[in-house]
């Protein structure tokens, strides 16, 4: 099986630019898109079934899953339906359920830090409650870094106020992977330092000075199905590039 996970920054601009063809040529199985802000439902992929989950707001966060096979059940939100921004999407199969998610940005300023804990919480709770009934994976933008390996060092600075680097968002994510989830990228490889988002600003991505935003989390009993993932760095059209897991399942 093959998973793509890709924060979009914008479904339409992805479109029009056509940036979705070297994703089509991976042939996933599952299409997982973030931050698709717009409530405009376009094809991205000719033969997937869509489903979306938009923001109340126009042209705000969103999420939405492409799939070759229909689940046999999909929640939105935390299965409460308010999720009033389209951060969450869970596809149930058989064997696993598929988690989408664009974690909330605590912003400039950490204007947004509270509702971002809050969310923290709910999701660790939401998660546990998955994990006790099937095999988990979760992909998406959790908008923080695990260690400094995770950041580009000039991008260091200010690191106990940056957004991203604080220490309650990354050991909330901590928590997260002590309910028994794997960080698969730094699984499979770690000492590397590979990014999956850079700023628009000053040639950040062509001197490759980012963050790593982007993962793939699986449940433990998952670990030896694991063949591999990688990081897209090649495609264009988002600031953040493409993750690929391939499970044997």
């Amino acid at each position: 099986m093959k998973i793509i996970s890709w924060n979009l920054n914008g479904l339409q601009s992805c479109v029009v630019n056509k940036s979705f063809l070297p994703i089509k040529d991976q042939k996933p199985d599952i299409f997982c898109c973030q931050e698709i802000r717009t409530k405009e439902e376009m094809t991205m992929i000719e033969g997937y079934n869509h489903i979306w989950n938009h923001a109340n707001r126009d042209k705000y966060s969103g999420t939405a899953v492409l799939t070759l096979s229909e689940p046999n059940e999909i929640i939105f939100g935390f299965g409460d339906n308010e999720d009033v921004e389209g951060r969450l999407i869970t596809l149930e199969y058989d064997e696993f359920y598929l988690v989408n998610t664009y974690v909330p940005n605590s912003q400039m300023n950490l204007k947004r830090k509270a509702y971002r804990l809050e969310w923290d919480y709910a999701f660790r709770e939401y998660i546990e409650n998955l994990i006790l009934d099937k095999s988990v994976i979760i992909c998406g933008d959790f908008n923080v870094t695990r260690s400094e390996l995770d950041v580009f060092a000039e991008n260091q600075r200010a690191f106990w106020q940056e957004q991203g680097l604080i220490s309650d968002e990354r050991a909330n994510l901590e928590e997260l992977l002590n309910l028994g989830l794997i960080d698969v990228f730094r699984e499979l490889n770690p000492n590397e330092r590979s990014y999956t988002w850079w700023s628009n600003r000053l040639n950040r991505r062509s001197l490759n000075r980012g963050w790593r935003l982007d993962y793939f989390l699986v449940s433990d009993d998952l670990r030896d199905k694991i063949i591999g993932m990688k990081h897209l760095t090649d495609i264009e059209g988002s600031d953040h590039c493409p993750l690929m897991l391939e499970l044997e399942l």
